[in-house]
């Protein structure tokens, strides 16, 4: 369930999940400060020059498709939110359907799916390609129907920003051909993906030298961590920062979707194309000092 209260004058909304256990009630809370709308901004997330430039250039397209993709908690609503903020005019017509509506933004038109009175993500947005949106967020994709639909609400002229949960940039492809996407479809309407992960940013109040690492690349950096302090609580790290993964549609790319290629073969096009490992991006933000080796080694693992 929802609670919305008001702490220090702020207001918070708590995201509240129970569960009976053997010896006593489970429970998750996730926070949101509604105050903190300015943190939506593509400038603050971390992204780099040349990538910032290009999440800037794909709020500005008339159509296509551009997913964000990462597991629970790594910050994808936020990225989208960041985007829909920088789209949002008074001469731009946004809709939404989200599950749940996480963030209430003016002049955007925001659905909470509600499956109990037959509003899932497939049926709202069939109904929201009829009201003349110029831009279309999904929440979610998760199955064929949602993803077929939001396919061709692009090709009629839609831009359509959506998530699904892949480790990486490539494997958002095949998963989409999983569900049954035809080939062609994708590869005419798809823009580009975006793969993240959250790392916690050090404190800068207990910043200390960490000594001198080798990256997978064979070059020794120098690296930084938190000692701890009253500041970060003696944590050593305070806030976090993504890292991402930018994988730019081309045509070599588009080819191989056609020709129903694995991701391996798409992560060695992408690579050619610019694009760069979220380990890679990771490491990037240990050498300028942001965040620390295990922050990069923990999030990236899996690669």
């Amino acid at each position: 369930g929802r609670i919305k209260i008001k702490v220090l004058g702020r207001e918070v909304d708590l995201r509240v999940s129970t569960l009976p256990t053997l010896y006593g009630e489970s429970v998750v809370m996730r926070l949101l400060d509604r105050s903190a709308g300015d943190f939506y901004d593509l400038t603050r997330l971390g992204f780099d020059d040349h990538m910032l430039r290009r999440m800037e250039h794909f709020t500005s397209l008339p159509h296509g498709i551009f997913l964000v993709t990462g597991p629970t908690g790594s910050g994808k609503s936020t990225t989208l939110y960041s985007a829909l903020k920088r789209i949002n005019q008074p001469d731009k017509k946004i809709i939404t359907i989200e599950d749940p509506v996480e963030y209430q933004m003016d002049g955007i038109n925001q659905i909470h799916v509600n499956p109990q009175i037959g509003l899932t993500f497939a049926s709202g947005l069939r109904h929201i390609v009829r009201q003349d949106p110029d831009v279309i967020m999904v929440g979610e994709i998760r199955d064929r129907e949602t993803a077929d639909i939001a396919i061709r609400a692009a090709l009629t002229g839609h831009f359509v920003y959506s998530t699904l949960h892949t480790n990486d940039a490539p494997s958002a492809i095949t998963r989409l051909t999983d569900m049954g996407v035809e080939n062609y479809l994708l590869s005419s309407t798809l823009v580009a993906v975006l793969a993240q992960r959250l790392v916690r940013l050090i404190c800068p109040h207990c910043k200390t030298p960490a000594g001198r690492k080798l990256t997978p690349g064979g070059e020794w950096i120098e690296t930084w961590r938190g000692a701890g302090c009253p500041n970060c609580f003696g944590a050593g790290y305070s806030g976090r920062i993504g890292i991402f993964e930018l994988m730019e549609l081309n045509d070599e790319l588009r080819g191989l979707i056609m020709q129903n290629a694995d991701a391996v073969a798409l992560t060695a096009a992408a690579r050619r194309n610019g694009m760069r490992r979220l380990a890679e991006d990771g490491w990037l933000k240990v050498r300028t000092g942001l965040t620390t080796v295990e922050e990069v080694l923990r999030v990236t693992q899996e690669f």
